[in-house]
């Protein structure tokens, strides 16, 4: 009995701790792919939404498990290992979600970004996404400088198929992008969807094993909880 106590207690220690690292996660991921995400023409499970409540309710619920491990209460001892089962559930939502979509959330960004071209002057929260990831990536436009040329942006300035925006310049000072010169000089000229579709694709993969690895975890405390649990009379 001793040794399951402080085993289940050294676990609700962890446990907390799990919590919190996938809180952090939760935080990364919703404020490093949230911009990305603006831009992704598929749809997809909220992992980062996952990870926020679940790091959340178990930051709270992690002390449940060192309180019902020391009073040795028998109906705290199953809610905890019920809540601990709920937890490994959201967790390898989270996690398998992240990984079997991670592929299909980043092809979605070719359309997304030939999209947000096209509606640079009409949709701000894709334009303000855009900029963001162009001048991130040091990139512009979907496959090179050149998807700018028919956007209708660049048909509105002052010359029609030779401008891109000011997110596409290496430096904010003396950069030429509207018009361009022949030489394309001072702008990146790579496109943005390889290098979104390989940030996306990678940062999901180590969200998905982190969230799936925390899950696992779980069945740890779930038997603890439930060892102590057996050992303790009904009317204790």
């Amino acid at each position: 009995m001793t040794l399951l106590k402080l085993s289940l207690m050294a676990f609700s220690f962890v446990f907390w701790a799990a919590g919190l690292i996938m809180l952090t996660i939760g935080i990364w991921a919703k404020i490093s792919l949230g911009t990305y995400f603006v831009l992704s023409t598929n749809e997809y499970p909220n992992t980062s939404v996952i990870l926020l409540a679940t790091g959340t309710a178990v930051i709270v619920w992690g002390f449940l498990g060192c309180v019902s491990a020391a009073t040795e209460h028998r109906c705290l001892l199953c809610t905890y290992g019920g809540f601990q089962l709920a937890v490994l559930v959201a967790g390898l939502a989270a996690g398998l979600s992240s990984l079997f979509y991670r592929k299909d959330i980043a092809e979605g960004f070719q359309k997304g970004l030939q999209e947000a071209i096209h509606s640079y002057t009409e949709n701000e929260e894709k334009a303000e996404a855009l900029d963001s990831i162009q001048r991130t990536l040091d990139c512009c436009g979907v496959e090179s400088y050149r998807d700018w040329f028919s956007s209708p942006w660049s048909m509105e300035q002052q010359s029609p198929n030779g401008s891109v925006p000011a997110s596409c310049c290496r430096a904010r000072k003396g950069c030429l992008h509207s018009p361009l010169p022949s030489d394309a000089r001072g702008i990146y000229h790579d496109g943005c969807y390889s290098k979104v579709y390989d940030f996306v694709s990678d940062n999901m993969f180590y969200i998905a094993t982190a969230a799936l690895g925390l899950a696992l975890m779980q069945v740890v405390g779930i038997v603890l909880a439930c060892l102590l649990a057996a050992r303790i009379l009904p009317y204790a």
